[in-house]
């Protein structure tokens, strides 16, 4: 007891500011992850995802299935059928594609996307920033006891963090057998494409019945 009175404030607020920051970052995580899980929530309201067909099962009981895989973002693209689409009643309040709804899902444990992992890597820079006065406070010398506080603090918050730097290091994720590999923007890209063919198609018959209409006439 003796020892550790002797220590310096200094030394105490550096080893409180370390697991302060190490707090922070599982915050930050926390907040980033909520708000992903409430968006997709919103965008996905009423669909409901089965894992023995692996496919989503909308509001209107029909199905999408899958269609591509992103091995970038780790994600499973799913895909009703345009015509289920296109004829149901709902389809304004659901989707403006032609080519039948989309819904993604990710194959892996948070972070998957490019946008979680962004927010973790502030969580990270955050927890690495609390290394950086215990640090300081060490090179200046706080004495052997001093030194032993701040070394158990700093230990204590590696392992405490070392849940948020775990999902950083990517493992290689196999491309599900018979899936297609497709980017977001080869994805798009696709969409526009076959987006543009379906309206020249619809453009092409609409003017052949108009010029049948003036031949008749």
């Amino acid at each position: 007891m003796t020892a550790l009175s002797a220590v310096g404030s200094d030394v105490w607020l550096a080893a409180g500011y370390c697991l302060f920051m190490v707090a922070l970052g599982y915050a930050i995580d926390r907040v980033a992850r909520s708000v992903a899980s409430a968006s997709e929530g919103g965008s996905l309201s009423g669909f409901v995802y089965h894992e023995h067909h692996d496919a989503w099962l909308c509001p209107e009981d029909q199905w999408l299935w899958p269609q591509s895989f992103d091995p970038d973002n780790r994600i499973m693209r799913y895909r009703a059928s345009p015509t289920v689409c296109n004829s149901c009643p709902v389809k304004d309040s659901c989707t403006s594609s032609y080519l039948g709804r989309e819904v993604q899902r990710s194959v892996e444990a948070w972070p998957a996307s490019e946008a979680a992992r962004f927010y973790r890597g502030i969580a990270c820079a955050a927890v690495v920033f609390g290394f950086i006065w215990p640090i300081t406070v060490a090179v200046n010398g706080p004495g052997t006891t001093g030194l032993l506080v701040l070394a158990a603090a700093a230990v204590l918050a590696a392992l405490i963090s070392v849940p948020l730097f775990s999902h950083l290091w990517r493992s290689k994720v196999h491309m599900p057998e018979g899936m297609r590999s497709l980017t977001v923007d080869e994805s798009l890209d696709e969409n526009e494409e076959a987006a543009a063919a379906a309206a020249g198609r619809r453009t092409r018959y609409a003017s052949d019945h108009r010029t049948e209409g003036k031949e008749s006439a």
